[in-house]
C-alpha cells in the first residue's frame, strides 16, 4: 500500500476518490457532467461544419450531387457504418463488465473495440487512396476527368471534396484519440483497477466513443446517400 493509499485508508477516503470529492458518487456525477459539457462543445463544432455544408449543398446542388455519386464509394461507407455500430455495442458491453469488476473480460472487449476502430480507419484510408488516384483530392492534386453534366462546376465539386476530407479527417482524428483512451483503459485494467465501485473512466471513454459513432451516423447519409 502506498503512502497516499494508506492515508486515504486511515481517513476513511477511498483511494480511487480524488481529494476534492466527498465520495465516489459525487466524483462519478462530476465526471459524467464534465464529459457531457465537453460533448456539447463538440456538437457546436460539428454543427457549424454541418450547417456550412448544408448551405453550400443547397447553393451548388448539381455539383455536390455529382461529386458524391462520382467519387464517394457508398458501399465502403456502409461497411464502415456497420463496423462502428458493432464497436458501439462492444463499448456498451465494456461499461457493463467494468461495472461488474471483470477486468479480464473488459480487456477483451476493449481490444475488440480497438480492432473495429482500426478496421474503420483502414477502410477510410482505402477510400482516400482511391480518391487520390481519381484526382479528387482538393488542391494541387485535384484533376478529375472533365464532365459535360449540366449544372456541374468542377470548382464546386472541389468544394464538396474539401468538405468531405475536412469532416471525415476530423472524425478519424477523434477515433485515433479514442483508440489512445482505450489503450490507457487496458493498461489500467491489467492492473485490476476497475471495480463495481470504480469504473468511471470506462464509462466516460464510452460516452466519448458513442459520440464519435453518432457523428459518423450523420456524416454517412449527408455525404454518401442524400442525392
Amino acid at each position: 500500500m502506498t503512502d497516499i493509499q494508506a492515508a486515504a485508508h486511515d481517513s476513511g477516503h477511498k483511494p480511487h476518490v480524488a481529494h476534492q470529492f466527498d465520495d465516489a458518487v459525487q466524483q462519478h456525477d462530476s465526471a459524467v457532467l464534465g464529459m457531457w459539457t465537453f460533448l456539447a462543445t463538440e456538437v457546436l463544432f460539428f454543427g457549424t461544419l454541418f450547417t456550412a455544408y448544408a448551405i453550400y449543398r443547397h447553393l451548388f446542388f448539381a455539383s455536390f450531387r455529382f461529386a458524391s455519386e462520382e467519387h464517394l464509394k457508398w458501399y465502403l461507407g456502409a461497411i464502415n457504418t456497420g463496423v462502428l455500430l458493432c464497436s458501439s455495442l462492444t463499448v456498451a458491453l465494456s461499461v457493463h463488465v467494468a461495472h461488474e469488476g471483470n477486468n479480464k473480460k473488459l480487456i477483451r472487449l476493449l481490444l475488440l473495440t480497438m480492432l473495429l476502430g482500426v478496421v474503420f480507419l483502414c477502410i477510410k484510408g482505402t477510400e482516400y487512396y482511391l480518391e487520390y488516384h481519381e484526382g479528387a483530392v482538393p488542391g494541387r492534386f485535384f484533376h478529375p476527368q472533365p464532365t459535360s453534366v449540366p449544372g456541374v462546376d468542377l470548382n464546386h465539386v472541389q468544394l464538396f471534396m474539401t468538405f468531405y476530407f475536412i469532416m471525415t479527417a476530423i472524425h478519424a482524428t477523434h477515433m485515433l484519440i479514442g483508440l489512445g483512451l482505450f489503450s490507457w483503459l487496458i493498461w489500467k485494467a491489467r492492473k485490476g483497477e476497475f471495480t463495481p465501485e470504480h469504473y468511471n473512466p470506462v464509462e466516460i471513454c464510452g460516452l466519448y466513443w458513442h459520440f464519435v459513432d453518432l457523428v459518423w451516423i450523420f456524416l454517412f447519409p449527408m455525404l454518401y446517400l442524400i442525392r
